[in-house]
């Protein structure tokens, strides 16, 4: 393939992978805001990111496959269509329920991109470059990320939040329009049959796994949670007797390095997802910092995760992917056990020394965990891989913010936030504990894989 359309496809897919992480950085920056317009408790809050996160990981496996048959390119423009229809519904929100309505939409919009994006660079770059693609992009993913609670926080200062959605949209845009320059659709499943049963039964046992989590004190808490574990058994049963499977069981039968890889990324999505929305709440609650400052603040693990993040990938092309993702994922547990003594005294030199620490170790981890997931399995598969991926790391997310909901909803209940600075402080040592605690089995997750060297 001709360097000029190598050059296209990474610009296309680092936008696409910019403007979905800037939304959800910029959009956690403004829950205060958000809170603070419509009067909302804390178990309503924590479901407009919730909302986002969950309806991404329903739809992430179905267009994972879709992306497969019909062309990775059809499939990311369809989700960059959703992303900026929904952000412009959400800027128009005039109820809480509106805009989470408009965060499920932006989530599925968020599922087509997430399911293509990596599928795309890795059917366009061979093994040996394609750890430092995957690195570019990941690092673009991180820009997003980093830029997102800055410039989210100054657009909520000075044009309030919707603005946040108004220019989401704007970027969405751009990268619209740049996938017109790409001819090739990427369709290596072309004509195979989409299994829609399966993918039925996914996404109800996760809703009910997570809307159980949210929701654990109310009489319906308790038969959620169970029936979306029983669906998920259903499903994996399903999956492994359907002959044209929406997630290829056999990847994970005969494929060690994709089993404790996924693994791996899913421990480590939810051990860390949650600590953007929980120290937005913390340092524009608890420590009174007005949202820009507390952006500014935040700025400071994605910017070392965008620095760091194309070495880690061409680190991963070079020496044994398991030794950097699993010092990664040690360095990452370690900057999440900073965060369990934080209180109303802590010094903003702490927290951005942990917040540094946090970022070096999953850059480390990020790109070259996927770079042994991708280079792991056959071409014809990197679509449903891609989906593979997208769903332990959306899982992980969406579990993350289950537990935030679940701690928060159990310490602080259905007060107003800034009237329980005390309750807030309790769940977020009682959540830092347990994200350190995911994270630190994520270390054996990681290292557990067979040793998968350097790419030949």
């Amino acid at each position: 393939m001709s360097g000029k359309v190598n050059k296209t496809v990474i610009v296309t897919t680092s936008l696409g992978a910019f403007a979905t992480p800037f939304m959800v950085s910029s959009v956690n920056i403004a829950m205060p805001s958000i809170s603070n317009e419509f009067a909302l408790a804390s178990t309503l809050l924590s479901w407009i990111p919730l909302s986002y996160t969950l309806s991404t990981a329903v739809f992430v496996l179905l267009f994972g496959r879709l992306a497969d048959i019909v062309g990775r390119k059809k499939v990311l423009m369809y989700g960059m269509a959703l992303h900026i229809l929904s952000s412009l519904l959400c800027a128009a929100a005039v109820s809480p329920y509106m805009l989470i309505f408009g965060r499920v939409i932006q989530g599925i919009g968020g599922a087509a991109i997430a399911a293509t994006v990596v599928s795309i660079l890795t059917s366009v770059f061979p093994a040996g470059s394609r750890g430092k693609a995957l690195g570019l992009n990941v690092a673009m993913t991180y820009i997003g990320l980093s830029t997102g609670p800055y410039l989210g926080g100054l657009l909520v200062k000075y044009f309030g939040w919707r603005s946040i959605f108004i220019f989401s949209s704007a970027i969405g845009i751009i990268v619209f329009i740049a996938l017109f320059q790409l001819k090739q659709d990427w369709a290596e499943a072309k004509g195979e049959k989409l299994d829609y049963i399966g993918a039925a039964l996914f996404g109800l046992a996760l809703i009910g796994i997570i809307a159980g989590f949210s929701v654990i004190r109310e009489p319906a808490g308790p038969w959620l949670l169970p029936a979306g574990i029983v669906l998920i058994f259903i499903f994996v049963f399903y999956e492994n007797k359907a002959e044209q499977p929406i997630l290829n069981i056999s990847l994970f039968k005969s494929n060690r390095v994709v089993v404790f890889s996924s693994l791996a990324a899913l421990l480590n999505y939810s051990a860390t997802y949650a600590l953007s929305y929980m120290m937005s709440l913390y340092l524009q609650y608890a420590k009174g910092f007005e949202a820009s400052k507390a952006g500014l603040i935040m700025i400071a693990q994605p910017a070392v995760m965008a620095l760091l993040s194309p070495l880690a990938g061409f680190l991963s092309d070079r020496i044994e992917i398991q030794k950097v993702a699993s010092i990664g994922m040690a360095i990452t547990t370690a900057g999440l056990a900073f965060f369990i003594f934080i209180n109303l005294e802590t010094s903003l030199l702490y927290i951005i020394f942990a917040l540094v620490v946090l970022g070096l170790g999953f850059a480390l981890f990020s790109s070259p965990n996927t770079n042994a997931i991708m280079s792991a399995v056959d071409k014809r598969y990197y679509g449903i891989t891609s989906g593979i991926i997208s769903v332990a790391r959306t899982i992980g997310q969406t579990f993350s913010m289950g537990l935030a909901s679940m701690v928060t909803s159990i310490y602080v209940g259905d007060r107003p936030i800034s009237d329980s600075i005390p309750q807030l402080q309790a769940s977020l040592r009682t959540m830092f504990i347990i994200m350190t605690a995911l994270c630190f089995m994520g270390i054996f997750a990681s290292m557990a894989r067979s040793g998968h060297s350097k790419q030949q």
